[in-house]
């Protein structure tokens, strides 16, 4: 176990260095997310509550969290197409713990744009300002897990020339798919139920209900977070399989 939380250790380490060596990417990713935030709520928050600060910054926390997988996927993609990887494939290293490595080297981008995306709402909307903010900032986290396992699977599926365009399916499906840019309700049913059952919607309303309050504990809580918590898990063991049997063709 020790050699285990070493190895991760090591590779969180560096992975996390050669993400700060690339700072431009690190931009895109917290700053598009940003000027829409702040664009869309002067555009249209007088016309519509759901572009409400208190609605839409936990949405963009969510929405920018989908960025994330093509950034991770592309930081594993990059390094399997050059010499350091196949280097420490011939280590004890598993293939667990490269996805490990991998995915806990994002945690502080994550509480960054967080922070970022809550800070810059409740500049605008001092009222957001609220405990619901911490708890909200703590469970994004959580949803964002999804989005990095998708990322560590793509990262492990594609080369870094055709990442970008499968990754974007999945900016696009949370875009698309939350709800967080339009009300629902005059949605097909059937598109309703589909939505219910991904985890894009689900993960939105899981931090803006945590920052606006519960109504309902199991609906608004502990559904939408099994939901998001199993598509989670399924694509880290996905991604750990894929990655073990691409080290097993090295």
């Amino acid at each position: 176990m020790r050699n285990t939380l070493s190895r991760i250790f090591i590779l969180t380490k560096r992975n996390l260095k050669e993400i700060l060596r690339d700072p431009l990417s690190l931009i895109f990713t917290l700053g598009l997310p940003l000027v829409m935030e702040v664009l869309f709520y002067l555009l249209f928050h007088k016309l519509t509550a759901q572009f409400a600060m208190k609605y839409l910054a936990p949405g963009i926390v969510v929405f920018s969290e989908s960025f994330l997988s093509l950034f991770v996927g592309l930081l594993l993609a990059i390094d399997r197409s050059t010499s350091f990887l196949t280097r420490l494939y011939v280590s004890k290293a598993k293939s667990f713990e490269f996805i490990f490595g991998y995915a806990l080297a994002i945690i502080p981008i994550i509480f960054v744009q967080s922070i970022l995306f809550f800070l810059v709402g409740g500049i605008i909307d001092s009222s957001i300002f609220s405990v619901g903010m911490i708890y909200a900032i703590l469970l994004s986290l959580v949803t964002s897990m999804f989005f990095i396992g998708v990322g560590l699977l793509l990262g492990s599926a594609c080369n870094e020339k055709s990442i970008g365009g499968v990754a974007s399916i999945v900016i696009a499906g949370q875009s698309i798919l939350s709800g967080m840019w339009f009300p629902i309700e005059g949605l097909n049913s059937g598109v309703i139920k589909a939505m219910e059952i991904l985890p894009f919607r689900n993960a939105t309303i899981l931090i803006q209900n945590v920052f606006n309050g519960l109504g309902n504990t199991f609906n608004d809580f502990i559904k939408p977070l099994l939901i998001v918590l199993g598509y989670s898990s399924l694509v880290f063991v996905l991604a750990i399989i894929l990655f073990k049997n691409k080290m097993k063709s090295k």
